[in-house]
């Protein structure tokens, strides 16, 4: 009979669907936690004064909340006297599901506040491949100290898989190049990041202690594929021209090693920063890095996420990673910032 009593009982499971009124779903959405730490604590303290008082609140109130869950529930959970409170086998038969209800809400707001405070969660994230080990890390290391609950899935994608992702909401975050289209994004500052030339070091721009653009001219150039950034890349090239520097030949490539041989075998140079350097330059090298004279040529990078979606993960992304680039790689904030957005009668920012 008990164990009757008992499946039906659980039966119930909080919902009374026999009830449709919009009464009925608030109490089941929105008021059920506060009911049942109302009868966990009458039924812990068997007196409604002493429970009225643990619970901060009048008695009267605290009545009628009970009796509203047993007319919810379909099940008498007390008997009153004038002395005591006596609580119905109904009532002991849920009270510990009563209990695990409330460890389980104080579970999901703890969590929720973790979430919401960026120390806890998922954050879909994603860098730029010319991001040096140093600055990975870097960022990797700013998140794990800030935000040490933060699940951080980091991608290498080009700023045009990037954007297609941002689009679509399969990425949370990203560090974008620019000039690119920036419609639908919201972006933090725009960084600087000076760029030298990595070219043979036999050849006769090597012998300046900063290049000229011109002194270049008879060198191929060696650029990342258009795909990838395609704004970014005529960009460079229109800058490289403006400057008087027209590369005879333009190839593709990124690998370090491979890049490194197409500055060898074809007579062709490169353009990175100096961080990036020590990967291909050393004392018995055969290429070296020099700046550019008049610094012409950066990149320029901002963090960027979806419209109205930055949450505190996306905020912690945000924030460490200029620093990273700040403290690896010499980043500095563009003074005056030059068009983010396309121009409607170009593919690229003049």
């Amino acid at each position: 009979m008990a164990q009757q009593e008992h499946q039906a009982v659980r039966h119930v499971q909080y919902v009374n669907r026999s009830h449709s009124d919009t009464d009925s779903i608030s109490l089941l959405l929105v008021d059920l936690i506060g009911h049942v730490r109302c009868f966990v604590a009458v039924a812990e303290e068997r007196h409604f004064g002493r429970a009225a008082a643990r619970l901060g609140m009048a008695q009267p109130p605290l009545s009628q909340r009970i009796q509203r869950l047993e007319r919810e529930l379909g099940v008498h959970l007390f008997e009153r006297s004038s002395r005591q409170v006596t609580i119905t086998r109904s009532g002991t038969l849920l009270l510990e599901d009563a209990r695990a209800l409330l460890a389980r809400a104080e579970a999901l707001l703890v969590g929720a506040a973790r979430i919401r405070d960026g120390r806890s969660g998922l954050l879909r994230a994603a860098v730029p491949s010319d991001l040096a080990g140093e600055t990975v890390a870097a960022i990797l290391a700013e998140l794990q100290h800030g935000h040490p609950g933060l699940e951080l899935e980091l991608h290498e994608l080009s700023t045009a898989e990037q954007l297609a992702r941002l689009a679509s909401h399969d990425l949370d975050a990203g560090l974008i190049h620019h000039p690119c289209d920036v419609t639908g994004l919201d972006l933090g500052p725009v960084l600087r990041r000076e760029l030298g030339v990595l070219l043979p070091r036999d050849s006769a721009p090597a012998t300046h202690d900063e290049v000229p653009l011109p002194a270049l001219t008879g060198y191929g150039l060696v650029l990342f594929p258009r795909a990838d950034a395609p704004a970014l890349y005529d960009d460079l090239l229109t800058t490289c021209a403006r400057n008087g520097y027209t590369p005879d030949v333009v190839r593709h490539g990124q690998g370090d090693s491979f890049v490194r041989g197409l500055i060898l075998s074809a007579r062709a140079v490169t353009f990175i920063p100096q961080d990036r350097a020590p990967a291909l330059d050393s004392p018995d090298s055969a290429v070296v890095w020099r700046p550019l004279a008049g610094a012409p040529l950066a990149w320029r990078y901002s963090v960027a996420w979806p419209h109205g979606r930055k949450d505190a993960a996306a905020s912690a992304f945000a924030d460490a990673t200029p620093r990273a680039l700040h403290s690896t790689a010499g980043v500095t904030a563009e003074p005056s910032p030059r068009p983010l957005h396309l121009r409607p009668a170009s593919e690229f920012s003049l």
